[in-house]
């Protein structure tokens, strides 16, 4: 019954910022190795942004230097602070969490927030 709930989403105009969360709805109850948010336009794949683990980050090209992720373990969130905003960063924005528990993989998806960059 765990669901990530994700907030933050709006319409921005190019160079502004916005910040984006998402929290599990209750204790998920298994161990996080992955925190990442993704993000998928209508002529695009769905492409990785940006994820973290307990001790590094990885960003995609695109958006190093202008979006930052971190989490908070006591809360089982995720953010992403997106600064400098472009509109090719124009996309649904998608939560993930990667978890194990007894050797097996436990994944969570968010339900999307939409993030629109536009004068």
């Amino acid at each position: 019954q765990v669901q990530l709930v994700e907030s933050g989403g709006g319409l921005v105009q190019p160079g502004g910022s916005l910040r984006l969360s998402c929290a599990a709805s209750r204790n998920i109850g298994a161990k996080i190795v992955t925190m990442a948010w993704f993000r998928q336009s209508p002529g695009s794949q769905r492409e990785l942004v940006a994820s973290i683990t307990s001790e590094r980050t990885n960003y995609a090209d695109s958006v190093k230097d202008r979006f930052t992720i971190s989490r908070d373990n006591v809360k089982e969130a995720v953010y992403l602070q997106m600064n400098n905003l472009k509109p090719e960063d124009t996309a649904v924005y998608y939560c993930y969490v990667d978890t194990t528990f007894l050797g097996s993989q436990i994944f969570f998806w968010g339900q999307g927030t939409q993030v629109t960059v536009s004068s």
